[in-house]
């Protein structure tokens, strides 16, 4: 296996809205680099990134996966990322590790939803990007008309390298406008190309852009453009190194022309990214942090420097278990060296390590810095986490893996599996750290999270397939509040007596509300000592746990005020124990006296759609009991921002996506707790008093 040098690699994540063609791209990456001799397709199942038995059954990628090939003594690394919503946490961590993107865009259809989305991720990392236009093969297809949406709605600075020569069914040839070439591809899908001069009625075309093109680049640096201004042109040398820095610089995002089912195109995009795209080195030193010294300590992409690297993802693989993927830093990773996860001071020994094309994957005995692959059975090392020299601890910066935007609640079909369920669910949030468990014990529920309601069912079945685990699913229920919306003053007081010593205690209370977050008070107002200090915190306590467990709903008590301020005591028969019950005691009749109502959770929902669907969203938002803020633009979209009940959200994606054709996504986080009207209130406690008398 052949060892490249930092200089020699390149990284690149393909990223877009699903249907864009990123995985047939991927075929012919790998198919004209002779890395594969057959060029699969996603309908047959045969491609190499997407090797899953969920992604061949869906015809869609669902995973971020890892290929490599190489051309002109170059390696790419390239991960295929999901173009569906519900998987955008995979292209996060498919653009953790590169240093420039390629978003795929379908010539047909344009800018989607996920565009944006995707789009958006690169522009917060502030990373390099190419633009793909795909699917120029199709009658359909609008290259001029994609282009010019393209600079209006994502960045004016994105520009057309290539063109096509012969837009549509007979799409062959691409114009090449930094050699000044026309690239004529053969028709055998064998992704060979010839140069050829450009023809007559398209050079002139060619030369505009060329000359603009010029232009950019030497208006991206102080020297060139002096150059530029005086002479008036740019060698080719000075033209080729400047537009190389004027793309790690994001003063441009060049775009490129392609059909992936025909397999014209990406030869010459291999070919642009060996030449103009950045080598890991390139792109400045990476920031990282030295757990010990608590400070910023930069790291240089070289292999002279101490051995660093981080997991980006993690993939379970029968017959090898855990492997993790990975970008080496600095220095070289080598099977049996030592290091230590500086995420939790855990000493690992490195095993094999693997050089990776979807499941294929070969033994290698390096990877140097800058480069990506894998290793096997790391004992306690997670997405994330960073591996150094113990005399030169680093952790990298984390990957941000976006919010959850819907809940699914879960329980083993069978009795006595929860055990396995929560260490099957643990294992699959190794591999997919976008989505999220918890065991809430004020619910009794075991809650998955995730990007959408496709996401969690995935989820579900690989714990079934990979795990065998079976589990039902239920509605997740909604962590309401009680509290109420008047003062009262109640006695609470429990007396027993049935032989030898009895039992005492005497309480009057003071309850009132507070306002909304304040929480709980409780006031020590007793004079004279007619309940004796000793007993007062029983008295606390029984209130404090009374408000745990509800009154009406079986939900948490908040925002109220209670104030001790009499009662009554006998020497013998008063305990710890009379206290506490007579202060549950009066708790609960004060509780009921003084108007309760619930409080039920509140989030900022923000929904980003197509103009043409504003009315019916809006609309459905309001039959949910949504609040409508306003609304916003957000490139070609429309953000609508509204306060909705968490009540009305539950599988809102999927509602979502059916109103909009597939076009909407929306976003979430928590705002308040606002009081639930009194209807839906009456049907809660309905609910919980029969629930009550089942038990």
């Amino acid at each position: 296996m052949l060892e490249f040098q930092t200089e020699n690699i390149r990284n690149i994540a393909l990223i877009g809205h699903g249907d864009a063609g990123k995985t047939s791209m991927v075929e012919g990456f790998l198919f004209s680099t002779k890395e594969i001799n057959r060029l699969g397709t996603v309908d047959d199942g045969t491609t190499v990134s997407d090797y899953n038995s969920d992604e061949i059954d869906r015809k869609f990628s669902i995973s971020t996966s890892l290929m490599h090939c190489v051309r002109e003594s170059t390696k790419i690394n390239i991960l295929d990322t999901p173009g569906y919503i519900d998987f955008t946490g995979e292209v996060k961590s498919g653009l953790h590790p590169v240093e420039i993107s390629a978003l795929v865009v379908s010539s047909v259809a344009g800018i989607e939803v996920g565009t944006e989305l995707v789009w958006g991720y690169t522009q917060k990392s502030k990373k390099p990007s190419l633009v793909i236009l795909n699917k120029l093969d199709k009658d359909n297809s609008k290259f001029q008309d994609i282009l010019l949406n393209l600079r209006n709605t994502l960045t004016t600075k994105v520009f057309p390298v290539q063109f096509p020569a012969n837009e549509g069914a007979v799409f062959d040839s691409i114009v090449d406008v930094i050699d000044m070439k026309l690239h004529k591809y053969t028709g055998d899908k064998s992704g060979n190309y010839k140069k050829e001069d450009i023809p007559a009625d398209l050079s002139g075309k060619a030369e505009e852009l060329r000359n603009e093109l010029k232009e950019i680049v030497a208006e991206s640096d102080d020297d060139l453009l002096e150059k530029y201004l005086e002479e008036g042109d740019l060698t080719e040398d000075e033209f080729k190194n400047g537009l190389r820095k004027a793309i790690i610089d994001c003063n441009i995002f060049p775009l490129l022309c392609s059909s992936a089912e025909l397999n014209v195109g990406p030869a010459s995009i291999l070919d642009f990214i060996i030449d103009y795209c950045p080598d890991p080195s390139m792109v400045g030193d990476i920031k990282a942090t030295n757990p010990k010294a608590k400070e910023e300590q930069p790291v240089k992409v070289s292999a002279d420097g101490p051995v660093s690297f981080q997991v980006f993802k993690t993939i379970s693989e029968p017959h090898v278990g855990e492997l993790s993927f990975f970008k080496c830093y600095s220095g070289a990773v080598k099977p049996g060296l030592e290091l230590i996860n500086n995420d939790n001071s855990v000493k690992e020994r490195l095993g094999q390590i693997y050089s990776m094309n979807g499941h294929d994957r070969k033994e290698i005995a390096r990877v140097e810095a800058g480069d990506i692959g894998a290793i096997v059975k790391l004992k306690d090392t997670h997405t994330g986490n960073t591996l150094s020299a113990s005399n030169n601890p680093l952790e990298f910066r984390q990957i941000e893996f976006p919010n959850p935007v819907i809940r699914m609640a879960v329980k083993p079909k069978s009795k006595g599996d929860e055990e396995k369920l929560m260490s099957g669910l643990n294992k699959l949030h190794e591999e997919d750290p976008s989505f999220f468990v918890t065991v809430d014990t004020e619910l009794h529920q075991t809650i998955l999270s995730g990007q959408g309601e496709m996401h969690l069912e995935i989820v579900i079945k690989r714990l079934k397939n990979k795990l065998g685990v079976e589990v039902e699913t239920e509605d997740p229920k909604v962590p309401f509040r009680e509290t109420i919306r008047k003062t009262v003053k109640v006695q609470g007081k429990y007396k027993k007596q049935s032989g030898g010593r009895g039992q005492y205690g005497d309480t009057w209370i003071e309850l009132s509300p507070k306002s909304r977050g304040d929480g709980f008070e409780f006031v020590d107002n007793i004079v004279g000592g007619v309940i004796p200090s000793k007993y007062i915190p029983a008295v606390e306590k029984g209130i404090k746990e009374t408000m745990e467990t509800g009154i009406v709903s079986g939900c948490p008590i908040v925002d109220v005020r209670v104030s001790l301020y009499d009662g009554s005591f006998h020497n013998v028969d008063s305990s710890d124990m009379a206290f506490k019950i007579a202060g549950s005691m009066a708790f609960k009749k004060a509780f009921v006296e003084a108007n309760p109502i619930l409080l039920e959770p509140i989030y900022e929902v923000e929904v980003i759609v197509p103009e043409d669907y504003m009315g019916d969203v809006m609309g459905d938002l309001s039959s949910r009991r949504g609040r409508i803020l306003g609304t916003d633009s957000e490139g070609a979209f429309q953000v609508i921002k509204a306060h909705v009940p968490l009540m009305e959200l539950y599988k809102y994606s999927t509602s979502l996506r059916s109103i909009t054709s597939g076009r909407g996504l929306h976003r979430r986080k928590f705002s308040s707790y606002e009081e639930m009207p009194g209807d839906i209130k009456d049907k809660v406690i309905k609910e919980f008093e029969e629930s009550k008398q089942q038990d």
